[in-house]
């Protein structure tokens, strides 16, 4: 029997409407506990956006005394040092379990060696009259956002430094929430800084960590660009100092999309469904599927695989918010509205996976069967975790090491190109009523200037 948190939507114009309905940033309803610690938090009850947009005003204005008050009210956390020291970094590494420290240590190596792959350089090509070109650089400095407090994600800080180190960047900052009631960064995530290499990490998270990364205090330089996952008042941080920094993209609620047919192991869907299902009470776990009998098998795994896990209750109601099944008439109707979802991850558990990739346009991830379930993907199959939610991958990458360089255009014509060129620029010009731009073309044309 199916917990009835798993729904199985039959009809394809509900399933549009309502589990597979993309809504906006400001449309996602939070849970009433985390409106009412908002609404402690300022006095008021106000929207999320509002929220943020207070936190960054504190932050630009106060520097340091705001997050260190932000870290008092968020996690009852009265350290006065912003900075980790650097050499608490490697004690933390020395002092988790040998498994841990080698398994962060092949997951950081796998992740090099998959962004070592993208190609990235500079290219000049010098013709008969001039040459043309794009110059690549890294950027100059690279603030990091890491998830933490009593759920560390260790594997975000590799997924997002990693691919910055690859593209040169010479500048990497780390900011990470305090643990609450005093206690200080999980040792994990500092382990994880101490096997990527990385020696600036500091004591902050949420809206104030962006603000502060974004504009600078006292103790956190400003960087260029911010990127990494977080929670809905990280993401809209990110959205609001936009255009003053650099970001990666609008990352929201986590989200798998699985594409499974008759011949898919039910138990192997209920678990990558109930892997992503637990991160978080916005999560998103959705199976597409044309057999029914599939579906209801998959319900019933769920039921049974949900009494042995440890986070039963958030998993229940993250299985109620967002997720479910819809019955499709086949696969190309699963796949087309896979297409329309565009997914983070989207998981084919398809007989002959392979031959069905084509038929794929939008995903932030591509996992092929059964061997290549989207876990290892978080961890240590080499690409960056840190992909497009929301829709986003329609037109958005998963993180990369272009995410981390600027491409800048290189013009170095001679005189016989410019004045060839400059009786068309002349035309375009007086079409556009720029009379200026056509006299500095004019002036080329005329072979007076030396």
């Amino acid at each position: 029997m199916s917990p009835p948190a798993w729904r199985i939507i039959r009809d394809i114009d509900l399933a549009r409407e309502s589990l597979l309905k993309r809504r906006s940033l400001r449309d996602i309803e939070l849970p009433q506990t985390m409106l009412q610690r908002t609404a402690s938090l300022f006095g008021e009850p106000i929207a999320p956006d509002e929220a943020v947009r207070r936190i960054i005003a504190s932050v630009r204005q106060h520097g340091d005394n705001a997050l260190l008050g932000w870290n008092r009210k968020l996690d009852s956390n009265n350290n006065p040092d912003l900075q980790v020291p650097p050499e608490q970094l490697q004690a933390a590494l020395d002092s988790i379990p040998a498994d841990l420290r080698a398994s962060l240590q092949t997951a950081a190596r796998r992740i090099r060696d998959f962004h070592r792959q993208q190609p990235l350089q500079s290219w000049i090509d010098s013709g008969e009259h001039g040459t043309l070109g794009q110059l690549i650089r890294p950027v100059d400095s690279v603030g990091v956002y890491v998830p933490g407090g009593s759920a560390p994600l260790p594997s975000s800080l590799l997924m997002s430094v990693i691919p910055a180190q690859i593209a040169g960047v010479p500048d990497i900052a780390v900011c990470t929430p305090p643990g609450s009631g005093g206690s200080d960064i999980h040792p994990v995530i500092l382990a994880a800084a101490a096997v990527a290499g990385i020696e600036r990490v500091y004591r902050v998270g949420g809206a104030q960590a962006i603000a502060a990364m974004a504009y600078g205090t006292q103790t956190i330089p400003r960087v260029a660009s911010i990127v990494g996952a977080g929670n809905l008042f990280v993401t809209l941080a990110k959205q609001q100092v936009y255009g003053d920094v650099g970001i990666d993209g609008l990352l929201g609620p986590t989200e798998t999309l699985v594409i499974a047919d008759e011949y898919a192991d039910p138990r192997l869907a209920a678990a990558d469904l109930l892997a992503q299902a637990e991160h978080d009470l916005l999560a998103s776990a959705i199976l597409l599927t044309p057999s029914e009998k599939l579906a209801r098998a998959v319900g019933a795994e769920i039921d049974r695989q949900l009494e042995s896990l440890g986070r039963r209750e958030l998993i229940l109601e993250a299985l109620g918010n967002n997720s479910g099944c819809v019955i499709t008439a086949d696969l190309p109707q699963a796949f087309q509205l896979a297409n329309d979802y565009a997914a983070e991850h989207l998981c084919l558990l398809v007989d002959d996976a392979w031959s069905w990739l084509g038929q794929v346009r939008n995903a932030g991830g591509v996992f092929l069967g059964e061997h290549s379930y989207e876990v290892l993907g978080d961890y240590v199959a080499g690409p960056s975790h840190v992909m497009p939610t929301g829709g986003t991958a329609r037109f958005a990458s998963p993180l990369n090491v272009l995410n981390f360089v600027k491409i800048t255009s290189l013009i170095a014509l001679d005189k016989s190109a410019a004045r060839q060129l400059s009786v068309p620029a002349q035309v375009l010009a007086r079409a556009e009523s720029l009379d200026a731009h056509a006299a500095a073309a004019r002036l080329r044309a005329s072979g007076d200037t030396p």
